[in-house]
């Protein structure tokens, strides 16, 4: 059985990415501040909040890094291999620059590169002695311009150019550095920003087909590494929601 560990597994994309891990026979260390603890992760997991079976859930503040690197030692120490680091947590903040607080793109920098970038440090010793993969997930607006999200983009399109570049650095060791890149997907993470998606199944992804890019990626053949993948619904049709009264 193969050890994995993935950040924000406890719900939208990282819960699809965790499930379909068990499903494929990954151990799965799940990083969260919180779980949902009716989420179904297969037959063979557990509830978050037990020790046992496929699945453990790791509460944890990405953003208190001391307890973030006693966290990812403690995993190191306790289990013989790593096979794979998910970054998959992600915060997003949106509007003109300006009008953005400084606490906000903070917390933009620190969750979507600052955090990637400690992590694989952390586990790059052990992921060398696998042979093991390096995924973070990304996001389509990092290749485009992004006009109220600039700052947004700007932290994606680092964690792109970092993998990018540690994959040139670390790829004779046999490590495979993978990005993927989703545009709209039907998860939580518009629940609390002015706009989402248009209600139109052409208008979004699905959090199961990052997860299939994902079995993709893990089912390549050793010599073959899909660097980098975007994934983009047919339609883009961003809708403003109604201001809340």
């Amino acid at each position: 059985m193969k050890t994995a560990i993935v950040t924000g597994a406890g719900k939208g994309i990282g819960q699809a990415l965790t499930r379909r891990l068990i499903n494929l026979d990954y151990k799965v260390y799940g990083l969260s501040r919180s779980f949902d603890v009716s989420a179904d992760l297969g037959s063979d997991s557990v509830l978050p909040g037990s020790d046992q079976g496929r699945f453990i859930a790791v509460t944890c503040d990405l953003l208190d890094t001391s307890d973030l690197i006693r966290k990812i030692e403690a995993i190191i120490q306790e289990e013989p291999r790593i096979d794979l680091l998910v970054n998959n947590a992600g915060v997003g903040f949106f509007g003109p620059h300006e009008q953005l607080t400084v606490q906000r793109i903070q917390t933009m920098t620190r969750t979507n590169l600052e955090v990637p970038l400690i992590l694989a440090k952390l586990l790059l010793r052990p992921l060398k002695d696998s042979q093991g993969t390096i995924l973070s997930i990304s996001s389509a607006a990092a290749r485009k311009i992004s006009t109220h999200g600039c700052a947004y983009a700007a932290t994606k399109a680092g964690l792109a150019h970092f993998s990018a570049s540690l994959f040139e650095e670390i790829r004779k060791a046999g490590v495979k550095v993978v990005t993927l890149l989703p545009d709209m997907t039907e998860s939580h993470f518009y629940d609390k920003l002015d706009f989402t998606y248009a209600q139109e199944s052409d208008a979004y992804i699905l959090a199961d087909q990052v997860a299939d890019a994902l079995e993709y990626v893990l089912q390549a053949d050793r010599n073959l590494v899909v660097e980098e993948l975007v994934l983009r619904p047919q339609k883009n049709r961003i809708i403003r929601k109604k201001p809340q009264t």
